[in-house]
This record gives C-alpha cells, sequence and structure tokens, in this order.
C-alpha cells in the first residue's frame, strides 16, 4: 500500500512525530553547543587567570594567539570533573596537543610549534555546576 493512497492519517502522524523528534534534537543539539568564549589578556608580567562557573551541560573555552616557539606553563582546577582539552584548528581538522576525558585539575607546559589560536576548554557533563580556575604564564 502507498502511504499517500490506503492511510492518509497514518502517514499525517508519522510525519508530525518525525518533525517532533527532528525539533527536540535540534533543540538537544543546540543546547549542548552553549558555550563562553574567553579572550586571553596577558598582563604586563605575562600573566593571565581566569575564574568562572560553568554550568552542567556548558562549556567554557579560554583562547588566544600564541607564536610559534612559545612555551606557556598552565595549571587549571574544577570543583567538579570535566571534560578538558588543548586545542587549535587547522582548517577543518582540529589538533589536541592535551584531552583528558575527566579531570578536577592539571598542570603542565604547552610548547608552541606553530602560530596558531589555541583554546583551553572545559566541558561539564556532570548534573551540578562546576567552578573553573586557570593560570596562564609565558
Amino acid at each position: 500500500m502507498a502511504w499517500g493512497t490506503a492511510m492518509p492519517g497514518a502517514r499525517a502522524e508519522w510525519m508530525r512525530r518525525a518533525a517532533v523528534v527532528v525539533v527536540l534534537g535540534l533543540a538537544a543539539a543546540h543546547a549542548e553547543a552553549v558555550a563562553t568564549l574567553v579572550d586571553i589578556a596577558w598582563d604586563a608580567r605575562g600573566r593571565f587567570r581566569h575564574s568562572a562557573p560553568l554550568p552542567a551541560g556548558q562549556v567554557l573555552e579560554v583562547c588566544g594567539r600564541l607564536q610559534a616557539g612559545v612555551v606557556v606553563a598552565w595549571r587549571h582546577d574544577t570543583s567538579v570533573p570535566v571534560a578538558f582539552n588543548i586545542h587549535y584548528h587547522v582548517g577543518q581538522d582540529v589538533v589536541y596537543p592535551v584531552q583528558v576525558a575527566s579531570t578536577r585539575g592539571g598542570a603542565d607546559r604547552l610548547r608552541v610549534t606553530q602560530e596558531q589560536d589555541y583554546c583551553w576548554m572545559w566541558t561539564n557533563k556532570t548534573g551540578g555546576a562546576a567552578t573553573v580556575t586557570l593560570e596562564l604564564q609565558r
């Protein structure tokens, strides 16, 4: 049987349900994409510090342009375990010098190999709010 002839009510119901699923899917994707972006503003001594709340299901990115050859000492702490990475973009690709699925903090040195906009990024996949603190020194 063709949808349009023998079962017009069933087809309309199926299309209505499919539209609801698409709308809900788009809403969920948008909710997951909510991000706060902070630009790195170095002080006179080459330091940057930022502390911010990170609501459940949201993303915080701290980004800035770094020149090749620069070494940035970084340290971050969070009040609950969150996903963390340092990344930059090359065309459509994303390069991750650091990527951790779940952490409450860490520290290391980033040795910049090419001039790019680098981002320190946290994703809160928990059901509650977090607090993120970042310290950078170049």
